[in-house]
């Protein structure tokens, strides 16, 4: 993480307003075009082993494909999976029942990577249009996630 400017999490912080105005106001269409290249250049700078704050922190949600898919990975009924490892969140989802995930590693990896939730496949987000569509989301993921952080001010550069 040798470009991440040092202290980037009170950075992110400092800056959750400005983000979220630029996420409000900013072309969808120039956003969307930029957020690949920026979601590279994030990626060659971070590397996901050396924080999994993500894994550590949170949950993704486990829909049913994930559960299906896991459970028959580890050789268990689904209704195992889900006594064992999951519940039920306020809004319906099932979510890990403990943090960090169950599945991460000592060394920061994903025990179950190749079949991982869908979520988890997808996050941080960054090169698709959840980083608009669910905003305070971003802002929440931007809190955390270094590479969040990087998309987000290289894109209030390239918008200026």
């Amino acid at each position: 993480m040798e470009d991440l400017p040092q202290h980037w999490q009170k950075r992110s912080e400092e800056r959750q307003k400005q983000f979220k105005r630029m996420l409000e106001t900013a072309p969808k269409n120039k956003v969307l075009k930029a957020l690949p290249d920026l979601h590279e250049e994030a990626f060659e700078k971070i590397n996901c082993l050396d924080c999994a704050a993500c894994c550590k922190n949170y949950s993704p949600r486990f829909k049913t494909t994930d559960i299906k898919r896991l459970s028959k990975l580890l050789g268990m009924k689904e209704s195992q999976f889900i006594a064992q490892y999951l519940q039920l969140d306020k809004e319906g989802d099932y979510v890990t029942k403990s943090s960090p995930c169950p599945f991460l590693g000592s060394d920061n990896a994903c025990s179950v990577y190749d079949s991982r939730p869908s979520d988890c496949a997808r996050f941080p987000y960054t090169d698709e249009d959840v980083l608009l569509k669910r905003i305070p989301l971003t802002l929440k993921n931007s809190s955390f996630c270094p590479a969040v952080f990087l998309v987000l001010e290289n894109l209030n550069q390239k918008l200026k």
